[in-house]
């Protein structure tokens, strides 16, 4: 039995047509989650367009800034209704909690923040959503030492943060982007933690979720 079809893209990197383009492969879905870096160095007036026009696509729409985004963005997202920055949202039985920005990295992009301050936004949205049979996580940057984190030096350069909170309370399913190059899935015990690739190029995740959670990539 489905109770819920949610869509997720991530890294759309100011090419917004491509979530609708990815939306029109998806078919009708319940929610579309959006897991930041909506912009490259954009405005919030950037930000709200989009999410304007991708109000469309689906009755739910959620979202997180990236690390190329900025502070200005995710207040605007706020206003707009449909962050998840730190918080969770409870549709039925399941639960979609997010954090927005990176930690620090060599390239001082413009929205990074401590790897501890990363993770306690993460677990505060996890604390919103901790009694749902389903608990979705949707972090832009991806925990540490996954096939989701892996750069093209094969070094791992997620989050340490992320991943102890993961162990800790083992989320369903983690939904994560931010390394373009490391498109594929991995799990932390019984967590699967899935980064689709970025939207710019086409890519997205579908999840079907009903007495299981299944996660189909493009």
């Amino acid at each position: 039995m489905r109770t819920l079809r949610i869509a997720y893209v991530v890294d759309v990197h100011d090419r917004f047509e491509t979530v609708e383009h990815a939306l029109a492969r998806t078919g009708p879905v319940d929610a579309l989650v959006v897991g930041g870096d909506i912009t490259t160095g954009g405005t919030p007036e950037d930000a709200a367009r989009a999410i304007e026009r991708w109000r469309q696509l689906a009755p739910i729409l959620l979202a997180v800034a990236g690390n190329m985004d900025s502070r200005e963005i995710d207040a605007r997202l706020v206003e707009l209704e449909v962050s998840i920055d730190g918080r969770g949202v409870v549709l039925g039985d399941v639960g979609i909690a997010g954090a927005s920005a990176s930690p620090h990295t060599p390239l001082h992009t413009p929205h990074e923040v401590p790897d501890e301050e990363f993770g306690l936004k993460a677990a505060a949205g996890l604390a919103e959503i901790a009694g749902c049979r389903v608990r979705i996580l949707c972090p832009h940057a991806p925990p540490h030492g996954t096939a989701c984190d892996r750069i093209r030096s094969g070094a791992h350069v997620g989050s340490p943060a992320l991943r102890d909170l993961i162990e800790r309370e083992q989320p369903d399913l983690v939904l994560c982007g931010h390394i373009h190059e490391a498109r594929g899935e991995d799990t932390i015990g019984d967590t699967r933690v899935v980064n689709p690739g970025p939207a710019f190029v086409g890519h997205y995740a579908l999840v079907d979720i009903g007495e299981t959670v299944s996660v189909e990539l493009d």
